[in-house]
This record gives structure tokens, C-alpha cells and sequence, in this order.
């Protein structure tokens, strides 16, 4: 297994319900560089669950990293060992999650409280694997909500020789808070992961946190070493479509959506050979025409024939159908 490093410049977040290998895939047909992360998997559901399910994935989807939940040295070191064996190029540890469900399982955000657990789980998984172990977490959790206890966390995890970190600029607030409102109303702090990203220039640090736009995350790019986004490559996808060329330089010719369209349809034609049901292969495909004339008709039309006795592969064509050809070129 390669030990080279990934290019973090842009990366899209580990979202669980979105970063499926489906939309995972329809992503990479987008862009070829962006790096992608799975939904996050418990590492005792890597060990004991069925791998065909939880960590498979299609070559295509190279650069790829695995985001393990877990607080359990040695089981977080056994499933890094499994991922690298599947093949992925990362796996990255969740200290972020804000969800009742994690915190009682004693890993996700709530382990920010815990860097010396963190620093044993990071230290065990890179005894294990060749690959990159990285970390995400937040700028704080509850009332530990200051520039030094994150720099306390950070040095105290990068002592294993751990080097990149994606923080998400929101602490989590864990005391009343939905994971979804944990999005929102914990007021973003670039500010204070600007000062980590000075404090320790031998780190390599992502920003993630209600970035909107390419053009945003171009300018990041000045400050940090690499942008994660989240949401906005849910709702507008194809925000990501420019960003192999300006961000990595690479000047080979990217598909129009109507040609994201037909590929997509072509893999979910494969896809439902192999059983995987229609909802699952479509549910996170409405935004590919986002902000141009047609999308309302794509939406609809993938929306109408949900139910209907079609297959993937049909719905997503006759919803191309339904976009006038000059708007999808």
C-alpha cells in the first residue's frame, strides 16, 4: 500500500444519508480529484458487519478515505487494518459527531473532551496501517469552547505523528442541540482554526463549515492547506465541476451534465443487476441542474416516476428527456 500523502486542497465531508458509494460515484463523475469520505461506520460494524455492504466501493471512486467512529484503541486498529486491506487511500477518526446516539457511545464530538483517548485511538490506528490516519473534529465542545483547549487537543493528538486534521470551524454543542441545528446555530470561528493553523505550521489543517461556493474555498485556500465542504455539494453538486482545473490544475475535459446524467444512468443499469434498490441509487441526485433553466423539470421528473414501475436507469433518463438540450451541454 502507498504511504504517499492525498491532496486535501478540496475534499467533500463525510455526510451520513448523502456519501453513500452512490452519490459518492455520481460526484466522482463530476470531478476526477476532489477527495471523497464515506458516511461515517462504526469501527465494531467494520469488524463484526458485512463488509460487502459497509465498505465497498467502485475504483472510480479513487481518492477515497474511510471515516471510522469508535473510541476503542485496538478496535479502531483493526478496522483501520481491514480499510486498508479494501483498499481505501485514508481513514479518518470522527471526533465531530454531535448525535445522542454517539455521545452515548463515547466517541464523535464528545471526545474532544478526551484528547489523550483521541492521541491513544490515532497512535494505535497508525500502528496498523500504511495509509494516512487523519482526524476531524471541532473547535470545541459544550462550555471547553477556547483557542487554548483546541490547541491543547491538537498538540496533544499530533504527538502521534498524526498531521492533518479537518476542523469544522462550529464547537458542537451537545447539551440540547440536534446534530442538525449543531450545522447552524454554533456560530462558525475561521478566526480561531486560522490561529491553530499558525500556532502549528507543521500540521496540515482543512477548514470545514458553511462554505457555499469554489470561489470561497479558492480564497480559503490562502490561509489552509485544504477546504472540506459539506452541504452545498449535496444541494449543487456541480459546484464542483470547475474545481479540478482551478484548484489542481488539471486541464483534461470534464463531462457536461447530460453526460454525468447518462453515465450516472449506465451505473445505476449495473447497480440494479446487483439488487440495490432505486431509492437508494437516486435519493441524492436532484441537484445536478441546480441554478440553471431545467432543473425544476429534472426534479420533477425523477420525483414523479420514484414510485412508478421504472427502473433507475429509465427514471434518470427520462428526467434528462425532460431538460431542454441546450441547458444540459
Amino acid at each position: 500500500m502507498s504511504t504517499q500523502a492525498l491532496d486535501h486542497r478540496l475534499s467533500v465531508a463525510p455526510m451520513m444519508d448523502w456519501t453513500d458509494r452512490h452519490f459518492r460515484y455520481f460526484l466522482r463523475l463530476i470531478s476526477r480529484r476532489v477527495l471523497l469520505y464515506t458516511e461515517m461506520v462504526h469501527a465494531r460494524a467494520v469488524i463484526q458487519g458485512r463488509r460487502d455492504r459497509l465498505l465497498a466501493f467502485s475504483a472510480i471512486e479513487h481518492p477515497l478515505a474511510l471515516q471510522l467512529g469508535g473510541s476503542e484503541p485496538e478496535v479502531l486498529a483493526e478496522a483501520a487494518r481491514i480499510a486498508e486491506g479494501q483498499g481505501y487511500d485514508e481513514v479518518n477518526l470522527n471526533v465531530g459527531c454531535p448525535s445522542d446516539r454517539v455521545q452515548a457511545g463515547r466517541f464523535g464530538a464528545c471526545l474532544m473532551r478526551e484528547p489523550a483517548l483521541v492521541a491513544d485511538c490515532v497512535a494505535a490506528m497508525k500502528q496498523a496501517v500504511s495509509i494516512p490516519v487523519t482526524v476531524k473534529c471541532r473547535i470545541g465542545v459544550d462550555d471547553q469552547d477556547s483557542d487554548a483547549a483546541l490547541s491543547e487537543f491538537l498538540d496533544t493528538v499530533s504527538a502521534t505523528s498524526c498531521r492533518h486534521f479537518a476542523v469544522h470551524a462550529r464547537k458542537a454543542w451537545l447539551k440540547g442541540l440536534s446534530p442538525k441545528q449543531n450545522r447552524d446555530i454554533p456560530p462558525l470561528d475561521f478566526d480561531r482554526v486560522r490561529l491553530m493553523r499558525h500556532r502549528f505550521p507543521q500540521l496540515e489543517i482543512v477548514i470545514n463549515g458553511g462554505i457555499q461556493s469554489l470561489d470561497e474555498a479558492e480564497t480559503l485556500l490562502d490561509d489552509f492547506h485544504g477546504v472540506m465542504i459539506g452541504r452545498a455539494a449535496c444541494s449543487n453538486p456541480w459546484m464542483l465541476a470547475e474545481a479540478d482545473q482551478r484548484l489542481f490544475g488539471d486541464k483534461a475535459a470534464s463531462l457536461s451534465r447530460a453526460e454525468v446524467a447518462r453515465e450516472y444512468a449506465a451505473y445505476c443499469a449495473r447497480m440494479e443487476v446487483e439488487g440495490v434498490p432505486k431509492s437508494l441509487l437516486l435519493r441524492n441526485i436532484h441537484g445536478l441542474f441546480q441554478g440553471v433553466p431545467g432543473a425544476r423539470h429534472w426534479r420533477r421528473g425523477l420525483a414523479e416516476n420514484m414510485g412508478r414501475n421504472l427502473s433507475a436507469e429509465a427514471t434518470v433518463l427520462e428526467a434528462l428527456g425532460r431538460v431542454a438540450e441546450p441547458d444540459v451541454a
